[in-house]
């Protein structure tokens, strides 16, 4: 099956400096031209225990592609579900720097 560009629904967003931030080291850390930014999930299981995973890939057969302020976004199907409504970010703090996972609608 091949993947498809997802042009309508976008289950996450991306906050401009984590946009800025990933366009730096796509351009500046040898990330290759064919690459994008993979979001995933590790840990679904029983427990609600969900880590999040962030990094750089090429697409995969069963990925559903979006395009987010030109940055090829790749998310395997079957994780979709539980990235809808989460916002990527990134955060400099005195404690550290990193991309952090927020879900607005989390209590």
């Amino acid at each position: 099956m091949k993947n498809s560009l997802n042009t309508k629904f976008i289950p996450i967003t991306l906050t401009s400096v984590a946009i800025d931030e990933v366009k730096y080291i796509m351009a500046n850390k040898n990330i290759p031209a064919e690459y994008g930014l993979r979001i995933g999930v590790r840990g679904t299981g029983c427990s609600g225990s969900t880590s999040f995973l962030l990094g750089f890939d090429k697409p995969k057969p069963l990925d559903d592609c979006y395009i987010v302020d030109g940055i090829p976004i790749y998310i395997e199907k079957k994780h979709t579900m539980y990235l809808i409504g989460l916002q990527v970010d990134f955060q400099e703090t005195s404690e550290g720097r990193g991309f952090t996972f927020v879900n607005p609608e989390a209590k």
